[in-house]
Order: structure tokens, then sequence, then C-alpha cells
């Protein structure tokens, strides 16, 4: 019966092991993209409309900074732990980034339904231009 308590046991040193080395081996490339977010989210608050949505990539990259770091310690103290708010951040960048997807999607089939009646009702009176 210890045996498999043993046993049991192990196999999640192990898996904690695993996933200790993995969210330190995430850290850099979070800590990249992080950074080139910021940098995108600047250069999108340099145009005036983009004033209002340049909060948008900013929050992503801290928060992906924000992951990166907690991967860090948690890799550095080996302490399994801190891998719960690394991945706590990295849901809520997924989600944020997941709903702007939706929105985007969203936002060109309205732009083609747009542009389509535009450009067909256009093509239409082509014909009595013509007339004059």
């Amino acid at each position: 019966m210890q045996d498999s308590a043993t046993q049991s046991q192990s196999k999640e040193i192990l898996i904690l092991n695993q996933l200790l080395h993995i969210g330190g081996n995430m850290t850099g490339w979070l800590k990249f993209l992080g950074i080139i977010l910021i940098i995108m989210g600047a250069f999108v608050a340099l145009s005036l409309v983009g004033i209002i949505i340049a909060w948008l990539p900013i929050w992503l990259g801290v928060l992906l900074l924000q992951a990166g770091n907690k991967g860090s310690t948690a890799n550095m103290t080996q302490n399994p732990a801190e891998l719960i708010p690394m991945m706590d951040k990295l849901r809520l960048f997924f989600v944020i980034y997941g709903v702007l997807t939706i929105v985007y999607i969203a936002i060109a089939i309205l732009g083609i339904i747009f542009f389509g009646t535009f450009f067909s009702t256009f093509m239409e009176n082509i014909p009595e231009m013509n007339a004059f």
C-alpha cells in the first residue's frame, strides 16, 4: 500500500519538475513577445485613432512580461506554486486575445457586407452614368 503511495508521490514530483522546467524555458519567449507587444502599442498610440486602442497591445504585453517573470521566479526558486500565477496571466492573455479575434472577425464581416453593398450599388448605377 505504501509502495503505491510513494510511487504516485514520485510521479507528482516528476510532473512538477517537468512543469518547472517548461515554465523556465518559456520565459525568454514570453518576455520577448511582451516587449514586442508593448512597442507595437506605443507605435499604435502615435496615430490619432490608435490612441483609442493602443492600450490593448500594451496590456497584452504586460501580461506576457508578468507571466515570464513568474516563470523565471518559479524556475529559480524551484517553487511550483509560482506556476499558478504564471498560468493565470497566460489564461487572461488568451481570453483577451480570443475576444479581440472575435471582434476583428465581426468587423471584417461587417466591412465585407458594407463594401459589397456599396460596390454592387455602384456597379448597378454605371449604365445610368454613361447615358449622359
